[in-house]
């Protein structure tokens, strides 16, 4: 589906992503781990247009350079690590910005699938009851989960997550992550996601992009990526003893 072949991002004299190789492939929830400054975020704002690159990025054999942004909107979907809105915008509204790139005109009516498109991405996200509210009175997690819907609502061939549940607490971190797995398992679309917790990496990646320093590690399936030795080469310490050790807190006896 998606395709990055030698993937580099410069600021001036600084290497911020080096000569970086990957596939992602359909249904794959592809987790993208490393320490800070490792390069994470930076491929996902390459992807996304948000970062000047070299090398080249191939959508199902399409240069992404040479696809109109309407065309990229259709086919790649981008949640941040929050969003932020200064108008009184209700959740339902919110959502049906995702429609936007299908639409002929800015003043064009919304069709009946793209009704559909928004009813459902309301549905999987739970703000069905919520979708007359508006977002300057939702909580943290309750403004992700109207966002997420918009990103749902625009029904794209992938999507991609930078840290979305970052500053959310646990039962927003479990809700979120459930239903962009249910999303997967409906459309068998895919997913990127930023992450910085090893635990939902392990929990819910198929595969992963191991980063360190601007360069890639390794790549692959999730277990073969995150092993003991190759997260004690780029994090300088045991990580599986430490999140061993700090589980063994939550056992009872």
């Amino acid at each position: 589906m998606l395709e990055a072949r030698n993937l580099s991002v410069r600021y001036g004299e600084l290497s911020v992503l080096d000569d970086v190789s990957f596939k992602v492939g359909k249904k794959e929830w592809v987790m993208i781990a490393g320490p800070n400054g490792a390069g994470k975020s930076t491929i996902v704002n390459a992807v996304s247009g948000g970062a000047p690159y070299t090398g080249t990025l191939l959508f199902e054999g399409k240069d992404l350079r040479r696809l109109k942004p309407a065309e990229i909107a259709r086919l790649i979907g981008i949640l941040a690590q929050s969003s932020h809105v200064g108008y009184s915008f209700t959740v339902e509204e919110i959502v049906k910005l995702g429609r936007y790139a299908y639409s002929k005109s800015a003043f064009s009516a919304l069709s009946k699938t793209d009704e559909e498109y928004i009813e459902r991405a309301l549905e999987l996200t739970g703000l069905l009851e919520i979708r007359g509210q508006s977002v300057l009175t939702l909580s943290g997690g309750e403004r992700q989960r109207a966002f997420l819907a918009q990103v749902l609502a625009q029904d794209p061939e992938l999507l991609i997550l930078d840290e979305p549940t970052n500053h959310l607490d646990l039962p927003y971190q479990k809700s979120t992550f459930e239903m962009i797995k249910a999303w997967i398992e409906e459309t068998g679309r895919s997913v990127i996601s930023v992450v910085h917790d090893l635990s939902l990496a392990k929990a819910y990646g198929t595969h992963a992009l191991l980063m360190n320093r601007g360069r890639l590690v390794s790549s692959g399936a999730v277990k073969e990526v995150l092993t003991r030795e190759k997260l004690e080469s780029v994090y300088g310490m045991d990580v599986y003893d430490w999140l061993s050790s700090m589980l063994s807190q939550w056992q009872e006896g």
